[in-house]
């Protein structure tokens, strides 16, 4: 979850917050190492959001490596996010400039794995893979060669132009074939599927979104592509909508904003989005926002699919429509990312110029309800599991049949609440860091 506006107004665009109040004295990049760590260790005694919990002194000579020393600073017992990148990375990640194959996996209930989506202009996207397609082997071995402890290590090397796996595939009719893709550039599209289900005399909108990116290079920040996609539902008057957030692992804050502003009735144009929290030391940046309503979407209720891999801006958009509006959710229950970050380069000239981007928890957000501390989730209130062999919008997917058996039919039934599903390994559990917000192979 990157936080935008009066505090990063497009910081991961243009690396430039807080410019007018920070030295940007420009000297010659330090040579010393510690110099870098040292950096890292102000950095976060300044902005981090669990400061009170950091060590006065520390010795950065007994740290091998930044990475090192990041994670024994970090509170782990709420922290599972702050990371370290390059400043390029991180700019292209918020806005969907990927080097792939460009793709997920998903497990069904019987432990197959499949495809889960495919960004349309990458590797994988331009040769014609689909969600739904099951894989046999990777590399010529079989999937069980990648199985560890309680997940999978698929091994496909560092996300670089150039390298190639091969992977064989069942297809949906039986068929088998096997493909060679070479990692390459692309830019991944955060809109995986969007139509207008027409059932039961409504006109119900189903919104597959994958992660809150922005695009580039354009002011204020926001998403083109939602801005075409939230047109697309407003000509076709839909009065129901189902957004489908269960591979989305977060993103921008101004695109979350977007998204809501949007969505929110218009009673509630206005009135309280939320409110962040920062550090003791910075109180003076604590903020509210409010909602601007868009659009004409008339709106009463919203149904989100979730699942672990659901997290950060996907939560918060959950968290900041609830007290104005009914949200249900189906799937399964959702990550636990209730704080947020922005890159601290900016702040500090020895991390600026040494092209190192720390990216650590600096701020937590409430709703209008004060709801803030949701680090197990939000439950399904419909629980449903996936299935990645089915394809967006065929009704054969559990998920969207709960989803829509709602809208139509309206009441839960007591079996949604007490049925159990098996916990698998998802895409988030294989990633860290910067990845772990957009996770894609």
């Amino acid at each position: 979850m990157l936080r935008a506006k009066s505090i990063l107004y497009n910081a991961f665009l243009t690396a430039s917050i807080f410019i007018s109040s920070c030295d940007k004295n420009i000297d010659e990049a330090p040579q010393d190492p510690n110099l870098v760590k040292n950096a890292i260790f102000e950095s976060m005694q300044e902005w981090y959001y669990w400061n009170d919990q950091l060590p006065t002194v520390i010795n950065t000579d007994s740290y091998g490596s930044n990475e090192e020393l990041l994670y024994n600073l970090m509170y782990l017992q709420y922290d599972r996010w702050s990371y370290l990148t390059t400043k390029e990375a991180f700019e292209k990640a918020f806005t969907g400039q990927n080097a792939g194959h460009g793709f997920g996996f998903g497990l069904n209930s019987a432990g197959e794995l499949f495809i889960s989506f495919v960004y349309e202009n990458s590797p994988a996207g331009q040769d014609g893979w689909q969600r739904g397609w099951q894989i046999l082997e990777i590399n010529g071995q079989p999937i069980s060669v990648y199985e560890t402890d309680g997940g999978y290590n698929f091994d496909l090397g560092e996300s670089t132009p150039g390298i190639s796996n091969s992977f064989t595939f069942k297809l949906p009719d039986g068929s088998t074939t096997t493909r060679t893709s070479i990692k390459d550039n692309y830019q991944a599209n955060s809109v995986l599927h969007k139509e207008v289900i027409d059932q039961g005399g409504e006109k119900i909108g189903y919104w597959v979104y994958n992660s809150f990116k922005a695009t580039a290079d354009v002011s204020p920040t926001k998403s083109v592509e939602v801005e075409e996609t939230l047109r697309y539902f407003e000509e076709a008057n839909i009065n129901e909508l189902i957004i489908d957030l269960r591979y989305n692992g977060g993103g921008s804050v101004d695109v979350a904003e977007q998204i809501m502003n949007a969505l929110v009735p218009a009673a509630a144009d206005g009135k309280l989005m939320y409110t962040n929290d920062f550090n003791p030391d910075k109180e003076n940046l604590n903020d509210a926002y409010n909602f601007e309503r868009t659009n004409n979407l008339t709106l009463d209720k919203l149904v989100v699919i979730t699942s672990r891999g659901s997290a950060s801006s996907s939560e918060l958009l959950i968290n900041c429509l609830k007290p104005y509006m009914e949200v249900t959710l189906v799937g399964e229950q959702t990550y636990g990312k209730p704080v947020g970050s922005f890159p601290l380069s900016s702040f500090n000239s020895v991390l600026d110029q040494n092209n190192v981007e720390l990216v650590p928890i600096t701020f937590a957000i409430a709703n209008a309800a004060g709801e803030a501390e949701y680090y197990d989730g939000f439950p399904a209130d419909i629980l449903a599991a996936d299935d990645p062999s089915i394809n967006w919008g065929n009704l054969e997917d559990e998920r969207l049949s709960a989803a829509l058996s709602y809208l139509l039919y309206g009441n839960l039934s007591p079996s949604s609440r007490t049925k159990t599903l098996k916990s698998n390994w998802q895409m988030i559990d294989g990633f860290t860091g910067l990845q772990k917000e957009f996770p894609v192979y």
